[in-house]
């Protein structure tokens, strides 16, 4: 796989092949362990050394045509058997572009697939599944990019990845539409892959009563909405959130309401809006709020496409529902980078040419935060840090508006009350940079110590593939037992409120518990003015 620019890394972009499997009429006896019979027919995969891998099935209708902005129906059947070694079609989205080129689009509105992987052997008991929800700013990725089987052979589970509807195509909220899952199509998506998982899983040795959902980013928040979701109770039995945290807010339904209004007159498509909509070639919505993504400054609910609460899908905030009571009771486990936020002013600032300087830097803070902007700046001086961009981003990831660190806390506090909560910080360097700012343990830098993903693996020193063992092996036994701890392992002691959470990395120390409050300075960012 070449190398990219972490730009691309960042947006969580592959470009996979398009066009997903097709039933064709090979034969094959029930003792080949790459042939599966679902509910929908049979599937023939891919079967390695110490895995199977099934690609490529559909486990929803396509929503295309008039189903552009309806949550998906149930997905076709077909007779014969189907050929599940490649990945269907990314949902669609813009690549990355190049030096030479704007972005431009990728993948197809049929793209509502899974991808299974599976130890090679058909175990005697039923496995622990785990099904990954991928990032990309809400606006790019594929579950195809992201390769599972190490945590599949070492933890001895199931693991699942899917696609599910992007950008405008997934998250607009236009009254026009008439759909319960208005503002949320893509939280229908992933509401019926999990229906699929659980009428369907048992075939390929995993347990529909055992399930563990996990994400990172968009895929993190996206767990977020799972757990405070009406529809997704009982489709899940533990929850993984990784850089999504659960204490910061969606956009609201008058805020989605307002955005889709104007995008829709935007398009010409004030009058007859559904239908105008509908009848828009996909290449005239992708570009819609495609520059925002990686704005720094901004909160996770300013971002162009999210989730929409406050709707019948999804009635509450997760914190809300997570304090009140209303969210799903499930063990979870959640955590966050050690500086999560550097690689987004690196792209914002530095990689523009135009770091932030000492001059500017209190500008910024005036902008974020108002009156109350010369009290961050006494408690983050300028001063104290090699470059005003890291200062920056150390005030944005400890204030942790968009990703990032002191608002994970409060969704800690709020789900101990009633499940089990064992919290995290990634903590190991990766060693890169943009334009000479050190990104450090950046946004994703905990990616390929789990999983293979949209870039070249890591070299991995002796310490790190020992980091990289241990982190599958606790994410994999929370997901058999709801309690990531196994012996050999540093002991990882269940969340109590206070602040203190698991540091993961190779360093002297290693794998080490520490006082995140204090460390990110969440006492001063839980004052009220200054989290506003």
């Amino acid at each position: 796989m070449r190398r990219r620019p972490l730009l691309l890394v960042l947006a969580a972009v592959l470009m996979v092949p398009l066009g997903g499997g097709v039933a064709h009429a090979r034969v094959a006896g029930d003792q080949d362990p790459a042939l599966v019979r679902t509910a929908q027919g049979a599937v023939h995969g891919l079967r390695g050394s110490d895995h199977r891998t099934f690609s490529g099935i559909p486990y929803a209708a396509p929503p295309t045509g008039d189903r552009r902005w309806r949550a998906p129906g149930p997905a076709p059947t077909w007779a014969g058997v189907r050929d599940a070694t490649k990945p269907g079609s990314p949902c669609p989205q813009l690549d990355g572009g190049g030096p030479d080129r704007p972005p431009q689009p990728l993948g197809d509105e049929d793209c509502l697939f899974l991808n299974v992987t599976t130890p090679a052997s058909r175990p005697a008991e039923r496995l622990p599944v785990m099904v990954w929800i991928h990032g990309g700013g809400f606006v790019a990725g594929a579950g195809s990019e992201y390769d599972l089987s190490r945590m599949a052979t070492q933890g001895k589970v199931v693991t699942v990845t899917l696609n599910y509807r992007l950008g405008a195509l997934g998250y607009l909220d236009h009254p026009a539409m008439s759909d319960p899952y208005e503002g949320n199509y893509a939280l229908a998506d992933q509401q019926a892959a999990l229906r699929w998982v659980r009428r369907n899983i048992a075939a390929f040795g995993g347990d529909p009563a055992n399930v563990t959902i996990f994400g990172q980013s968009a895929g993190g928040f996206s767990v977020c909405a799972h757990l405070a979701a009406p529809g997704s109770r009982g489709l899940f039995q533990k929850a993984i959130v990784e850089s999504g945290p659960c204490g910061n807010a969606f956009v609201t339904r008058a805020a989605a309401r307002a955005r889709a209004t104007k995008i829709a007159a935007d398009l010409g498509c004030a009058t007859r809006t559904a239908t105008c909509l509908r009848a828009k070639p996909v290449a005239e919505l992708l570009p819609i709020g495609s520059d925002q993504v990686f704005t720094a400054t901004a909160r996770i609910g300013d971002m162009p496409w999210i989730f929409t609460a406050g709707t019948p899908a999804l009635p509450t905030q997760p914190l809300e529902a997570l304090r009140r009571g209303l969210a799903a009771p499930v063990p979870l486990l959640q955590g966050a980078t050690h500086d999560e936020m550097r690689p987004f002013v690196a792209v914002q600032f530095d990689a523009q040419g135009r770091p932030v300087t000492a001059q500017q830097y209190p500008e910024i803070l005036a902008d974020l935060f108002g009156h109350d902007a010369d009290a961050v700046l006494d408690r983050y001086p300028v001063a104290g840090f090699p470059t005003p961009s890291l200062a920056l981003a150390t005030v944005l990831t400890d204030w942790g508006a968009k990703l990032g660190a002191c608002s994970q806390l409060p969704a800690d506090d709020a789900a101990a009350w009633r499940a089990p909560v064992y919290a995290f910080e990634f903590a190991e360097n990766s060693g890169q940079e943009i334009v000479g700012l050190p990104l450090g343990a950046g946004h994703a830098a905990e990616l390929p110590y789990l999983m293979e993903g949209p870039n070249p693996p890591l070299a991995l020193s002796p310490a790190q593939e020992r980091l990289s063992r241990d982190m599958i092996a606790y994410w994999t036994r929370f997901a058999a037992t709801g309690d990531p701890n196994l012996p050999g392992l540093p002991h990882w002691a269940a969340y109590h409120s206070g602040g203190t959470v698991l540091s993961l990395a190779s360093g002297p120390q290693g794998v080490h518990p520490v006082n995140f409050m204090s460390s990110h300075q969440c006492a001063f960012w839980r004052h009220p003015q200054h989290a506003s």
